[in-house]
């Protein structure tokens, strides 16, 4: 189906003009003023924002964590993106000890097999070489278009890998083009501070925070830019959420070295307070790393502002809050870590980053589409408006209110994590390939037509940072 829309203010990383775009073939076929060609479809886009679908690098769904399985799966996944003007994310496969590469993947698939409405990839993350998958096996994944390997320096007798295994796997990224990404806290020194929290009787929320204190954060960090230094591999470190962190990788880019960092959306607005609401409520808000003093906040918006961070990601890792995050009633160390996100990213990142005066609508679609396409090998297929790229577009309506809640948000989560928070701007039409997903807030969208992507290696002109104004 063709599909013709009319007059939107058409905003990329780099531009911003009022022009048709015209979509036939799942394509972006030709961009003009004033098109005069026949289509199948019209949208009148006028008083309107023509953004590149949004590109979520950073997702968990349908993922085994802490005893449970987080609540969205890939269709209820899916569903809250499109909603949030994101049409394509990438996953993260888990590799379960003593498991080889392949099957975790080959299970991953599985899950999304039927269930998939936007378009999606896959990080793989590493948890075992020596009796699982193979450093030959991983060094195979880029040929099979999961071009990122992801490595967690945390949660100990889990997921957490020793330096060692980190460091091959960063020798395998640098001849494979593959990008490395991680997970930076310091696991060993935090599963003490948690073992001394508990026998001292401290059991409440607001302790997964204090046993996870910005300075391990911090130290991972700055350990993983070494790390990979050595390696000659790129890195991409997830979730910062810390001027700890935010400083390490700010000295690093300005030597010119391959690092990049992401935030979450959560970062910029849930602070270490609300992890002492009262009645358990805290344990919304317990995910990792934690939310931190208000005062990095700020840090982290002058890091997007600048490119110190290239990135801003969900983080998506939902629970319900009765039935799931109470499994850690007694026990801070047993609520599974992680919250919802996906579907309101764009409108919190409008709301409080352009319409506040932090960023300008560029540096938007560049934090939310284009560099999380460009350095996920998804580039120029996703992440702008181009001819030949895909028609993945959101016809925003910058003037439209909605308020943020739980009970209308598509996510399974019972609660939100910005429950309450009132925006102007949100989607009005998402298209996905040329096919209309979501349309005056109903779903039109047919669930099993999204696709795998193969994802591009890691892309050589990504290595010279510059500085955004």
């Amino acid at each position: 189906m063709s599909v013709l829309i009319k007059g939107g203010r058409v905003i990329t990383a780099a531009d911003d003009y009022v022009g048709d775009v015209f979509v036939e073939d799942e394509r972006i076929s030709v961009i003009g003023e004033s098109l005069d060609v026949g289509a199948d479809r019209v949208i009148d886009a006028s008083g309107k924002y023509v953004l590149p679908g949004c590109v979520d690098p950073h997702t968990h769904l349908d993922m085994p964590f802490g005893g449970t399985v987080t609540i969205d799966d890939v269709e209820s996944g899916h569903v809250s993106a499109a909603f949030g003007g994101t049409t394509c994310h990438v996953d993260f496969v888990i590799q379960p000890q003593g498991q080889s590469f392949a099957q975790a993947l080959e299970t991953w698939h599985a899950k999304a097999n039927g269930k998939a409405l936007i378009d999606y990839g896959y990080h793989m993350a590493v948890t075992d070489v020596r009796e699982g998958g193979s450093l030959e096996e991983l060094a195979s994944l880029p040929e099979q278009g999961v071009t990122s390997y992801k490595l967690f320096m945390a949660y100990k007798g889990a997921l957490m890998v020793d330096d060692e295994t980190l460091f091959r796997t960063m020798q395998v990224a640098a001849e494979t083009g593959a990008l490395v990404m991680v997970h930076a806290e310091n696991g060993d020194a935090i599963a003490v501070l948690i073992e001394q929290a508990l026998a001292a009787g401290h059991s409440e929320p607001h302790w997964h925070a204090l046993t996870r204190p910005p300075e391990t954060e911090g130290e991972a960090t700055n350990r993983a830019i070494q790390l990979a230094r050595v390696a000659g591999a790129p890195l991409y470190v997830v979730h910062v959420s810390c001027k700890e962190a935010v400083e390490p990788i700010a000295a690093a880019r300005e030597k010119g070295w391959d690092i990049w960092g992401e935030t979450c959306t959560q970062y910029f607005f849930v602070d270490y307070s609300f992890l002492e609401r009262p009645d358990f409520e805290g344990a919304k808000y317990v995910y990792t790393p934690p939310p931190r003093p208000k005062e990095h906040q700020d840090v982290l918006w002058a890091a997007v502002k600048n490119d110190v961070l290239s990135a801003i990601s969900t983080d998506h890792c939902s629970f319900s809050w009765d039935g799931q995050k109470t499994l850690g009633r007694d026990d801070f160390s047993k609520i599974p870590n992680g919250g919802p996100g996906l579907e309101n990213r764009l409108h919190m990142i409008h709301e409080f980053g352009v319409r506040a005066g932090r960023i300008s609508l560029n540096r938007m679609v560049e934090l939310l589409a284009t560099n999380p396409a460009k350095l996920f090998g998804l580039y120029p297929r996703k992440g702008t408006v181009a001819v030949g790229s895909d028609a993945d577009l959101v016809v925003f309506d910058p003037d439209k209110r909605l308020t943020i809640s739980a009970s209308t948000h598509r996510s399974k989560a019972d609660y939100n994590l910005f429950e309450g928070t009132e925006v102007t701007g949100a989607p009005e039409v998402v298209l996905r390939r040329g096919e209309v997903l979501v349309e005056n807030d109903e779903l039109v969208g047919r669930i099993g037509s999204g696709q795998f992507v193969r994802r591009a290696r890691f892309r050589e002109e990504l290595k010279a940072p510059t500085a955004v104004a």
